[in-house]
């Protein structure tokens, strides 16, 4: 990444130039808003969802970002144009501050970094479950503490992720949503106390017609051990199947038809919005 170029603001920065004080709230307090998105044949997916939701999660933070639409579009295009990474991931932070007393919200501080990004279809990820609610769910905020946190566990057990529980209620993944398949292709996804991800956002919105339902409910531990399939959804893992939870086979333990299905249709839909 030292070849690469950064925005701070409204300023281009080589990254190994770019500057920020030690007094940012995000710093002193971990107060951030950001949105994740990807570049797919040179060109930004969904872009608009993403911005809305930063604009959103700004809000709800009581962060004022000063910059219309247009003129953040108009930022992440010069950056894209200056680093050149067809295949990418494009991140837009938004911090609280240089805080006078490190607890005062202050002037935000804009961010945009760029990294490649590659999506490789996975065989199955195998989670396990910890209770956690995470604060200010509806927010995505840079508070990735607990899952950081239980990182070694996961590893120590020979999973890939953790499925977080309030309860007998499923929740989300520290950075996808979670959805089963129940008898009948019915797909369904928690609908409260979430992150809304934009990858679920587009299944909930356009999969009608596809074959399967999806709906938002409540979704509980015992629904699970009725799943004939599980999958995640985010921008970095698109749709990727679930084989197991704490070492339960979900259905027979393979990436199911439903699964697969949606995948490839959500692979097409991305192709066609980026040719």
């Amino acid at each position: 990444m030292s070849n690469q170029y950064i925005v701070i603001n409204n300023k281009l920065y080589a990254n190994d130039e770019a500057l920020l004080q030690v007094n940012d709230l995000a710093v002193q307090r971990g107060y951030a808003v950001f949105d994740f998105f990807r570049i797919h044949n040179g060109k930004p997916v969904f872009l608009n969802d993403h911005l809305s939701r930063l604009y959103q999660s700004a809000a709800m933070m009581h962060l004022h970002l000063s910059y219309s639409k247009e003129q953040l579009t108009e930022l992440i295009h010069q950056l894209m144009l200056k680093n050149n990474l067809p295949e990418s991931g494009m991140r837009i932070t938004l911090t609280g501050g240089y805080s006078s007393n490190g607890y005062d919200i202050a002037t935000p501080n804009l961010i945009i970094t760029q990294q490649p990004l590659h999506i490789n279809a996975n065989k199955g990820l195998r989670l396990i479950t910890h209770q956690y609610q995470r604060q200010l769910s509806a927010v995505k905020t840079i508070d990735y503490l607990m899952a950081i946190y239980l990182k070694k566990n996961i590893e120590e057990q020979g999973a890939d992720d953790v499925l977080y529980c309030n309860g007998r209620f499923i929740r989300e993944c520290p950075r996808a949503n979670f959805f089963i398949v129940l008898p009948g292709k019915k797909v369904i996804t928690p609908r409260t106390d979430i992150l809304s991800g934009i990858t679920r956002r587009q299944l909930l919105q356009n999969i009608a017609g596809h074959g399967v339902d999806v709906f938002e409910t409540d979704v509980t531990m015992d629904d699970l051990q009725q799943a004939e399939e599980a999958f995640v959804t985010s921008t970095t893992k698109s749709i990727q199947p679930v084989i197991t939870v704490n070492g339960q086979f979900v259905g027979k333990g393979v990436p199911g038809n439903v699964t697969l299905n949606l995948q490839s249709w959500f692979q097409q839909t991305v192709n066609h919005l980026t040719l």
